[in-house]
């Protein structure tokens, strides 16, 4: 980022002139994103030395977080809790209470186990709704190749066929569920559901409940499993290890209670991993749009016990995250914003890129504006504006559609109709994860994965309103799958015997002094589990 940039009042001035005209644009958008764009800088990548992607190009940091040492060994399980389930979900936002709630309904007992709580999630912060092919102008057709397109078309086609073959009928289950969505008109009893464009599609498809669809979601996902009697929730519970046995299937999963401050054995015929990304890793440096938990445990545990993975370089820079006040950055403003019609204005007063274009596409443009210094510069922060009080004029009553705006903007300390936001891209979203089939089986037998952490879903970008679908979609395909096994014979007595085969891999790599991993809380929570054990074992002497 160039350390010139426009004054914050000057820019304000210049936008206060007269209504932004369109640059036009020169650069093709490959050229864009090979300049600007965070996944395509020199120091964006390098090849994993151990494991089944040895070789694959991964991200710098997330390659140092997967080549870790685990976090215990044989001696940490001595009286360890034991419970046995038939389904163990690891992780409590949509795609685990998707998966849970099916697996219940298809008679198998569950264990959800959170590492915060249920809901604590990503979830919650998928703001400006779903995608769902509904419309008489839209096709299942046209859903999956504006999602190819926009993936740059190295998804994973079948997935992505599923995909969008289930999005009328996980609308109509979420609807089952209690979930509300905006309609047309609220004065026909058979009005339809409202529909909004998204960057990268070519028709509206994006159903929404007011601009925090994900949010009220998670409200009716979380309320099902507290009612579902065969699902046991376990708050508090991070997972720190999985267990396999000698046949090399995962037959359940090591969890830290919190509260008790003690390890808990969990057997189970199979499990579903649902941790979500890694935006708490703060890659290169970014703010991050995610919840507390997003430190991609899911992915170093999978990894360790030799499920592959895929794309592992490629990651989501949501184009409008809050660039000051500083305390606030990263925090996310909604894509249905953009979608209503605001435009992003640089300091020069002009709008350089179509807002609706592919979100890597929009981010990369940003970055560009404030790189050769156009951007603009308030309380520490650099970004452009997005023009809220550009749309609130031509629309005074959006304000009661987005909510979500209101709030950001409140908490900014503005008034979203006299002042714009300043924002900057944000780190959102982990396009690559852990190889899956369409029901969401790894490489490892017994081992499934669901939402974030699973990968090849949106190739390299993924299109606002995608996630909330992968999610249910991929959840409940999950929940079904895992619950399949219910009943068979266990072959074998768990153990962590994979992480014995791991510490020799990390050893004749010359990685056995690394640290230890799943990180499961952010640097800057200062949280060890062996100290955090070691203080309630001290505190019993």
């Amino acid at each position: 980022m160039s350390t010139a940039a426009i004054d914050y009042a000057v820019a304000l001035e210049r936008l206060r002139a007269g209504t932004p005209a369109l640059r036009e644009e020169s650069m093709p958008k490959q050229e864009l994103l090979r300049q600007f764009h965070p996944d395509y800088g020199d120091q964006a990548r390098v090849p994993l030395q151990i494991g089944v992607n040895a070789g694959d190009d991964c991200h710098p940091q997330l390659a140092q977080l997967l080549q870790r040492r685990p976090l215990i060994d044989d001696v940490d399980l001595a009286g360890a809790t034991p419970l046995v389930t038939d389904v163990l979900v690891i992780g409590g936002g949509g795609a685990g209470c998707a998966a849970a709630l099916e697996a219940a309904q298809a008679g198998a007992s569950v264990f959800l186990a959170n590492k915060l709580r249920v809901g604590d999630s990503n979830t919650v912060m998928a703001e400006g709704g779903i995608q769902a092919a509904v419309g008489d102008d839209d096709s299942l057709q046209q859903h999956y190749d504006d999602t190819l397109r926009g993936g740059h078309s190295v998804a994973a086609r079948e997935l992505v066929a599923q995909m969008v073959t289930d999005g009328p009928d996980t609308i109509r289950w979420l609807i089952s569920q209690g979930m509300n969505f905006d309609l047309e008109s609220t004065a026909s009893a058979n009005a339809r559901l409202l529909r909004k464009r998204a960057g990268g599609t070519t028709v509206p498809r994006v159903l929404c409940h007011r601009d925090f669809t994900g949010l009220a979601m998670m409200r009716v996902l979380r309320e099902a499993v507290e009612l579902e009697r065969r699902i046991s929730v376990l708050n508090r519970c991070p997972a720190v290890e999985l267990l396999s046995n000698p046949q090399g299937e995962c037959v359940g999963a090591v969890l830290y209670d919190l509260e008790r401050r003690r390890l808990t054995m969990v057997r189970a015929h199979a499990v579903v991993m649902a941790t979500g990304g890694s935006g708490r890793l703060h890659l290169q440096g970014f703010a991050t749009s995610n919840h507390y938990g997003a430190t991609a445990d899911g992915l170093v545990m999978a990894y360790r016990m030799g499920a592959r993975l895929r794309d592992l370089d490629s990651f989501q820079y949501h184009p409008t995250g809050i660039a000051a006040p500083l305390h606030l950055a990263g925090s996310l403003v909604s894509e249905a914003v953009r979608s209503a019609g605001t435009f992003l204005v640089n300091g020069l007063g002009e709008r350089f890129i179509d807002e609706l274009q592919p979100r890597d596409v929009v981010a990369a443009a940003i970055l560009r504006e404030c790189a050769q210094g156009r951007g603009i510069v308030s309380g520490g922060g650099v970004g452009v504006f997005l023009d809220t009080p550009g749309l609130i004029a031509r629309e005074p009553e959006i304000l009661g559609r987005l909510i979500s705006l209101s709030h950001i903007a409140h908490k900014c300390g503005i008034d979203p109709a006299r002042e714009p936001l300043l924002v900057h891209p944000t780190l959102h979203y982990q396009n690559g994860g852990v190889v899956i089939d369409a029901d969401c089986a790894t490489t490892v037998p017994g081992l499934y994965c669901a939402g974030e952490v699973s990968g090849g879903i949106h190739g390299r970008n993924r299109l606002m309103g995608n996630a909330l679908l992968d999610i249910i979609c991929f959840g409940r395909r999950a929940g079904a799958a895992a619950a399949s096994r219910q009943g068979r014979v266990w072959q074998g007595r768990g153990g962590i015997e994979h992480v014995h085969d791991w510490q020799r891999a990390l050893m004749r790599a010359g990685l056995d002094a690394a640290p230890r991993a799943p990180m499961l809380y952010p640097d800057y929570g200062h949280f060890d589990l062996h100290q955090h054990r070691a203080a309630t074992e001290n505190s019993h002497a």
